[in-house]
């Protein structure tokens, strides 16, 4: 994997607080509905201050609007990874942490679950950047004559996805060895 670049303390504190706010914003909206999101009860669910949320967002509609956007992946950083099984487990990894980062594996299930519109430009901006990734990693392996040409990335993602959601529901967490189990899997379905 990559190194990761050192951030201050403080900029990972932010981001933590952030990802604090997201998540219980998006519990409460998936368990409650849009409506029922205020910065009391985003407060009161991430055990974060009301005061600092209101230094990040105006009022609810601010924050509704910081779900809507949650951070999109510029396609620069879809980086062309060699088709080799060691980095088809990279690529997945690489998704757990992701998710685990963003807004956490479970609530990836809920939004990919949920009819709401809303959900919609969550499953956006947090998903379909990484199916591209998988996508993108997929094709240059055909490309490459590495897979097989009828490999399909979409059907891939999607089978990856849910043995990773499945895994966090019944075993309570996204177990370590999941990306090299998952690569496991799949490489036989996809080399040439």
């Amino acid at each position: 994997m990559t190194a990761a670049i050192a951030r201050p303390r403080g900029a990972r504190t932010r981001e933590a607080t952030d990802r604090k706010i997201m998540r219980a914003a998006m519990q409460i909206a998936l368990q409650r509905g849009i409506a029922a999101i205020t910065i009391e009860e985003v407060a009161r669910r991430s055990g974060v201050a009301k005061t600092t949320i209101y230094r990040r967002y105006a009022n609810t509609n601010d924050l509704l609007r910081g779900l809507r956007n949650l951070g999109v992946p510029d396609d620069a950083e879809l980086e062309v990874m060699e088709p080799t099984r060691g980095n088809l487990e990279r690529l997945l990894q690489g998704v757990v942490e992701r998710f685990r980062a963003g807004i956490g594996v479970k609530t990836v299930g809920m939004v990919l679950a949920s009819d709401d519109e809303f959900f919609h430009h969550v499953v956006d901006a947090v998903v379909r950047p990484e199916e591209r990734r998988c996508m993108v990693f997929i094709q240059h392996g055909i490309d490459a004559g590495v897979f097989r040409s009828d490999a399909d990335g979409r059907f891939l993602f999607g089978t990856a996805i849910g043995s990773m959601v499945a895994c966090k529901a019944l075993r309570g967490a996204v177990d370590d060895d999941w990306p090299a189990r998952m690569a496991e899997l799949i490489w036989p379905a996809i080399a040439a």
